[in-house]
This record gives C-alpha cells, sequence and structure tokens, in this order.
C-alpha cells in the first residue's frame, strides 16, 4: 500500500509540472519574466524592419539608445532591440523576407509588448515612373496583391466564381487575363492561353473590435490618419544622392506621401505586370511585407505607417531602373533616416497616437 501511495504522489507532482509547462506554453517562465521586466519601459512604438540591412544603419545610428534595462530579448526565435529614439520608447524587430515572416512578427510583438503604435520601413520596388532610385515613399492605403481566385479555363468575366455566392470570393476588385499579354494576341488561335484570369481577393479578418469567428473582409487598409499627416513634415527632407565621389543618381532623393502601396509574396520584376498594377490599383511602392504588417496592426486597432524607399524600377525601363545592387545601400539609408526622423514626432504620451 505504501508503493501505491508513493505512486500516487509522483503522479500528482507530475501532473502538477505538467500543468505548469503547459500553461507556459513555449514561452519559458525565465523569458516571460523578462517580458515584464521589459514591458515596464512602455508603452512603445514598434519598429518593424524585414531584413538586416535595413535594420543595421538604426544599430549604428548615434540617434538610437540601446536601453540600460534589458536592450536585447529573444523569444520564439525572434530578437527584440529596445531603446529610445529622440526620448521615444521603441521595441525593433527584424522579420525576414515574405508576408508570412511579418505577419507572425507583427503578432508577436503586439501580443507581448505593450505597444502604441508601429513604424515599419525598408527598401521596395517601383510601379511609379514618375519617381527614381532613393525617393521615400510613405503610402496611405496598402493592399496585399497576391491573394488570387484562379479562374477555370473557358470561364469569363460574365461567370460567376466559385464560392462567390457564399461570400467566401468576389469580382468586386478586378483581375488580370494572361491573354491579354500574349504575344500576337490578334490571331485568337495564338492568343488562347489556358491559364485563363486571376481575380484579386480581400482579406479575411477578425478585428478584436468584432465578434470572434465572425469575419470581415479587407482589401485597401488605411495607416493612421495622425501618422499620416505627420510624414507631411518630412516632404522637404533633403536626402544623399551619392553612393560615393562618382556615383551618383540624377537628381536628389525625395520624401513623398503617395496614396497607395502594394504587397505580395512576390518579387516583382516584370515591367507588364508593373503596368498592370500601376494603372489598376495604382500602386507606387511594391514588396513583400507591408500589407501584412497594415492588416495585423488593423485588426488589432494599433495605429501603423510605412516607410519605403524605391529600389529600381520593378521590371525596367529607364537607363538607371535596374541599378537596384549598386543604390541598394543608399535606399536602405534614406528610409532609415526618415523612419530617424519621423519615430521623435509622434510624441511620449501613453495615448499620443490618438
Amino acid at each position: 500500500m505504501a508503493g501505491v501511495s508513493v505512486q500516487r504522489q509522483l503522479a500528482a507532482v507530475l501532473a502538477v509540472v505538467f500543468m505548469a509547462t503547459a500553461a507556459e506554453g513555449f514561452i519559458s517562465r525565465k523569458t516571460w519574466a523578462a517580458i515584464r521586466r521589459a514591458d515596464r519601459d512602455g508603452p512603445f512604438v514598434g519598429l518593424v524592419v524585414p531584413n538586416a540591412y535595413e535594420m543595421d544603419p538604426v544599430l549604428n545610428s548615434p540617434a538610437f539608445k540601446p536601453s540600460s534595462n534589458i536592450p536585447i530579448l529573444d523569444v520564439q526565435g525572434r530578437r527584440f532591440r529596445f531603446g529610445t529614439i529622440g526620448g521615444q520608447n521603441v521595441v525593433m524587430v527584424m522579420t525576414g523576407l515574405s508576408m508570412l515572416n511579418a505577419g507572425l512578427t507583427t503578432q508577436l510583438l503586439l501580443s507581448l509588448f505593450r505597444v502604441k503604435g508601429i513604424v515599419h520601413w525598408g527598401i521596395a520596388g517601383n510601379a511609379n515612373e514618375d519617381l527614381q532610385i532613393g525617393d521615400v515613399t510613405i503610402p496611405e492605403q496598402w493592399a496585399h496583391l497576391s491573394l488570387w481566385n484562379w479562374q477555370r479555363n473557358g470561364d469569363g468575366a460574365e461567370n460567376e466564381l466559385p464560392l462567390e455566392a457564399a461570400g467566401d470570393y468576389t469580382r468586386e476588385f478586378g483581375f488580370l487575363n494572361f491573354s491579354d499579354y500574349t504575344v500576337g494576341k490578334g490571331n485568337p488561335e495564338l492568343s488562347a492561353n489556358t491559364l485563363n484570369s486571376i481575380w484579386y481577393q480581400p482579406e479575411e479578418i477578425f478585428p478584436i473590435s468584432g465578434t470572434p469567428e465572425e469575419r470581415q473582409h479587407a482589401f485597401w487598409v488605411p495607416v493612421n490618419k495622425r501618422y499620416y499627416k505627420i510624414a507631411g513634415k518630412l516632404e522637404g527632407l533633403e536626402l544623399p544622392a551619392c553612393v560615393n565621389a562618382t556615383t551618383c543618381l540624377p537628381r536628389a532623393p525625395k520624401v513623398t506621401r503617395v496614396p497607395r502601396g502594394c504587397s505580395a509574396n512576390i518579387y516583382t520584376d516584370n515591367a507588364s505586370y508593373r503596368q498592370f498594377i500601376r494603372s489598376h490599383f495604382g500602386c507606387t511602392p511594391v514588396e513583400m511585407e507591408s500589407a501584412a504588417v497594415a492588416l495585423v496592426a488593423y485588426q488589432h486597432g494599433i495605429p501603423f505607417i510605412t516607410i519605403r524607399s524605391l529600389s529600381d524600377l520593378a521590371g525596367g525601363g529607364s537607363s538607371i531602373s535596374n541599378e537596384a545592387a549598386t543604390f541598394l545601400d543608399i535606399a536602405a539609408k534614406n528610409a532609415v533616416e526618415v523612419m530617424l526622423k519621423f519615430v521623435p514626432l509622434l510624441g511620449r504620451g501613453e495615448h499620443a497616437d490618438i
């Protein structure tokens, strides 16, 4: 009987240990303690950046002062860096490439820390031929352009899409017909294309202000109105035009607010597609992360803005259009410079974002 009693006691202890471990999930108690300690310096402006070459200029800038409390905290494969910019408390995290990484990282940031707003920056391809490499764009709206309904061969624009009647898909935002881009399309025998058409779709979203499991939809996601207005103060900012003494852009880059930016899990280096999304959607910067950050922030009701410096004209078409390798450094630094000027303008209060 004594052996049975010991076994029961051991089982009870193991059950308690298991429950404690399960309650922690994949984040240890030690890490949770560090998160709570770091959060004492909040609320923060969340700084979300795609890659190291867009983050390193911040780390090397005297404008960024690492926190003396917890300067770095690693959680679930992400490194969060704490500090100040112009007296503004910030937490910075690198996402890595793609919509998936950007969305997951932004969600983790908002789940762990007291974040009052998000500033996202980096480089981007350009769909607007009126602008040049090095120009820094700040869009008022963002859309995700790689959520598609790919139409069956033989159906046309008048045919209902699968599941459209159930509200899953829509023809509201238009389509790209592959046959329109076939060489020799004047000859019907040559222009037929079994790829048919893709129809662009809005995201299914579940805002915290809504009812759980009751979906809403979003295609164009607006940035915060106050943030966008503040960004207007930077439109006269002088930015460097030269990589070195002999390699310069035709004119000094400028900061400009634009109506729309577009993201997709696609590296766009095709002139025909660039011209299509420019004419159909009005995109200026085209890249792979901002719409994911926008959608997560929008669902949480957190103010956000994106600052994107243009690194190349997507698909080429001008004498310097594909000089991304030459001007990548200056494009990345220009985005950083604008971000470092923007963040201190937000104010330091708990509700400075309102």
